[in-house]
Formats: structure tokens, C-alpha cells, sequence
């Protein structure tokens, strides 16, 4: 299976998932397009033969991830920063607002433009969305729990954060962007849906630099027989979602009526330490990679995990894809991507 093949496969299974959800004839916005999540929105909305508006200033982004859409009639990309105000011509019945920077490891080097990201661009792209009277689908963070007391942690939770902290410029702003869509809809009646997004993974993950989150790095290292750098002791948890589930998760938010004005965790349930994490990776990529301490950075929380009952019920979605069988995939994506 080649690195085509192993996103086309994973295309073809949300398309199954959805089944009667589909995007046919619409035309959507999606900031941030070219980024991880993004990228893969808008292969399945292209998929679904809807009108497609990918808009990313490739800051973190990677035109790579949607060149093989380019030249296509239902699929449009605009270099734009959406901190920055755009005007669209013609008529948008969706916006999807992914755009902002998400690795820990930039939060202390691009704090500005992550804060712009979901403030300022939150602030545009909904008066786009009031505009065209378009849905508006706001992808915020299990972040905005900070270190969660509840655990798995509910919508209803209120959060644990940090406001002048290392995190806050991200924590913080998708707090703001989460306060911001609600204002819209009180004031202006417009049709919001927020996503609490839990730790995703999956093949187009960034691993260089200050872009690598802790499973793109770890295969990385793995895969280069590198140190595995582990922060704290390891026994800090997350729960890990795979992009397919992830994605079928945001576009049934985006769907259905009942999800209107809603809040919804979308994520795994399952908690997993980030030192069983390291020795999974480590098996499965055949690695003699040595596992190394380092500090653990402020403020990082301890465990997070999902309480997704409410996207049970609302969305009929939960996560499918076991750990093992996600990063499997992942790997083999960066095996011939030839990470190096």
C-alpha cells in the first residue's frame, strides 16, 4: 500500500461511515485547509462533489497535502491569512474554521498568530458565515479544559486553565473563539456547532521541528533509531483519536440539525500513558531507539481523556479505529514519505 493508498483508503472508509451525510452541491470554506484536518476535509468534501474553498496561509499548512486537488472544478485554494478580512463573491453554505497553529512546541514561538488565528480569524470567518447565512462549524480544543479535575471530561466542565500561561495563547484564544461563536448565535441567530477536539493523529501529521506533536515525533525518532524524548515520566495520559474517526466525527457536526449551538467532545475515550505510547511506536516501527527523559513543560496537564456520551447521542459517532491498527497505518504513511 503507498502513501496514496493508505489516505484514499481512509477517504473511502469515512465516505462509508457518513452514508447518507453528504455535501453534494454545497460549497464550503475551510480555513486551514491545507493542514492536517484540513487537508482531509476537504479530500472527502471534494469526494462528496461539493464545492470546495481552501483557504490556508501555509504558515503550518502544506500545499503538498492538497496539490492533487488543484486543477479540479469543485476545488478552489486562496493563499490568505483569515486574521485578515477576504470577501467571497459567491454564495457559502459552510464555513469550517480549522485555521491556527495546534503544537505545543510553537506556543512559546508564534503566540501572536495563534492568539489572531482564533480570535481575530474566528471574528471573519463568522461575519462570512453571517453573510451568506452559512453553518458555521469552529474547531476548538480539549485545551480549553486545561488540567481537567473531571475525568473523562464532559462539555458541561468549565475548565482548569492557566490564562498567563505558556499554553494560553492557545488555550485562551480557543476559549475566546468558543465565547465568540456563541455570541454570534445569541445575537445574531447564526447556526454555530463547536468542536472540543481530543489528540489526533494520522498520516499528513507534521513531524519537523517545532510542528511535531508527540506521535509524529515519536515515529520519526523511531523510524531514524533516534532517542524517543519523553516529557515527565511518561505517565501522563491521552486519549488518541485516528483522522478517519476524527473527521467523520466533524462532518456529522456540521450536518445535523440537532447539533445546532451545540458543544461536542470528539475524540477516543480510551486513555493511553505517553510511555506505553512510546514502547507501542517503538514495537511497531522495529525500532532500537532508547527512550530519554527530559522536564516536563508547564502547565502540561496530566491526563485527558473524553467523556463522549453527547456525541453519541447527537452525532450517532464514536471513535472505531483501535490505537495499534492507527498508528500502523501512520507509520507505514511516514516509512514512505521517507522521513528522514
Amino acid at each position: 500500500m503507498d502513501k496514496k493508498d493508505v489516505i484514499q483508503e481512509g477517504i473511502k472508509e469515512i465516505l462509508r461511515s457518513l452514508k447518507n451525510i453528504n455535501f453534494e452541491d454545497q460549497t464550503v470554506l475551510v480555513t486551514g485547509g491545507a493542514g492536517f484536518l484540513g487537508s482531509w476535509l476537504c479530500d472527502v468534501l471534494v469526494e462528496q462533489n461539493a464545492r470546495v474553498i481552501c483557504l490556508d496561509n501555509l504558515a503550518s499548512g502544506l500545499e503538498k497535502n492538497i496539490s492533487h486537488l488543484l486543477g479540479l472544478e469543485n476545488f478552489k485554494f486562496i493563499k490568505h491569512d483569515i486574521s485578515k478580512p477576504i470577501h467571497f463573491d459567491e454564495k457559502i453554505d459552510v464555513v469550517m474554521h480549522l485555521a491556527s497553529r495546534a503544537s505545543p512546541l510553537e506556543f512559546d514561538k508564534f503566540p501572536i498568530q495563534i492568539i489572531k488565528a482564533n480570535t481575530l480569524g474566528t471574528w471573519i470567518s463568522l461575519g462570512i458565515a453571517k453573510k451568506h447565512g452559512a453553518k458555521f462549524l469552529f474547531t476548538s480544543t480539549s485545551e480549553v479544559y486545561g488540567d481537567a479535575q473531571i475525568i473523562p471530561t464532559p462539555e458541561t466542565y468549565n475548565g482548569n486553565v492557566n490564562p498567563i500561561g505558556i499554553r494560553s495563547c492557545y488555550d485562551e484564544s480557543k476559549r475566546a473563539g468558543e465565547a465568540t461563536c456563541m455570541s454570534y448565535a445569541r445575537q445574531h441567530g447564526l447556526d454555530v456547532r463547536i468542536a472540543r477536539i481530543f489528540n489526533t493523529y494520522g498520516p499528513r501529521m507534521r513531524a519537523d521541528g517545532v510542528y511535531g506533536r508527540v506521535i509524529p515525533r515519536f515515529i520519526h525518532q523511531a523510524l531514524n533509531n533516534k532517542p524517543i524524548t519523553i516529557f515527565g515520566d511518561g505517565k501522563q495520559t491521552r486519549s488518541f483519536c485516528y483522522v478517519t474517526d476524527q473527521i467523520e466525527g466533524l462532518l456529522r457536526l456540521a450536518w445535523f440539525d440537532s447539533a445546532k449551538g451545540e458543544v461536542v467532545n470528539t475524540g477516543n475515550p480510551e486513555e493511553t500513558t505517553i510511555l506505553e505510547l512510546a514502547k507501542i511506536v517503538k514495537k511497531i516501527a522495529n525500532s532500537n531507539s532508547p527512550l530519554e527523559f527530559h522536564p516536563l513543560p508547564p502547565d502540561d496537564p496530566r491526563r485527558r481523556c473524553p467523556d463522549i456520551s453527547k456525541a453519541r447521542k447527537l452525532l450517532n459517532w464514536e471513535s472505531k479505529v483501535e490505537l495499534r491498527e492507527g498508528l500502523k497505518n501512520t507509520i507505514e504513511w511516514f516509512k514512505l514519505m521517507k522521513v528522514s
